[in-house]
């Protein structure tokens, strides 16, 4: 009996989209160890305290950031779970935009005025956050790269009807018309008369 081995494309390998799950894990880790050192944790959810180049951090923000990133570098061991790491920067980094736009003044009323300012965030933290939003959007949708598997010749059997087995077979029964014999599908036929 042979089996179906028709050729299927499936993921194989380290994919594209968990290479860039683990560098955004990464950055994101590296800005909350480095925040971490400059804020230290007193103050920890001050609307404002330090900043790291241009963008507000307190030690609520480092530690959130080292959150991030080390979901990013975990997720990234399987291209499912970075594509789900990809939804969970859109949705939180978009949540961060929104309220980080309200509280920079872009919007006319800040809905979010109660809340305060928990993660110091600022205009250059809204470009981040964009960013990274973006980022997890096409980490979300990011095609895999496939590999054909189950081709023949690979340690399988050939498919029934495959081009070899007809060819095998068609001769075969060449053979046994010339000979008046009848010879197993699948041996090879020298001439007639010849041994098999």
């Amino acid at each position: 009996m042979t089996q179906d081995t028709r050729a299927r494309p499936r993921r194989r390998g380290f994919q594209p989209v968990q290479a860039l799950a683990g560098l955004i894990g990464l950055v994101y880790l590296a800005l909350g160890i480095i925040g971490l050192f400059i804020t230290g944790f007193g103050g920890f959810g001050d609307a404002v305290h330090s900043t790291l180049w241009v963008f507000s951090i307190n030690p609520l923000h480092n530690v959130f950031n080292i959150v991030i990133g080390v979901l990013g570098v975990l997720m990234a061991f399987s291209s499912g779970a970075a594509r789900t790491y990809g939804w969970l920067l859109l949705v939180v980094f978009g949540v961060l935009l929104l309220w980080g736009l309200a509280i920079t003044g872009v919007f006319a009323e800040n809905p979010v005025g109660g809340l305060g300012n928990p993660f110091a965030l600022n205009a250059a933290d809204n470009w981040l956050h964009l960013g990274t939003a973006l980022l997890g959007l096409v980490l979300a949708v990011m095609p895999a790269r496939k590999k054909v598997t189950g081709l023949p010749g690979a340690g399988q059997e050939p498919m029934a009807g495959s081009m070899r087995g007809s060819v095998d077979e068609g001769a075969s029964r060449a053979g046994a018309r010339d000979t008046g014999t009848r010879h197993a599908p699948g041996r090879r036929i020298w001439r007639r008369g010849a041994a098999h």
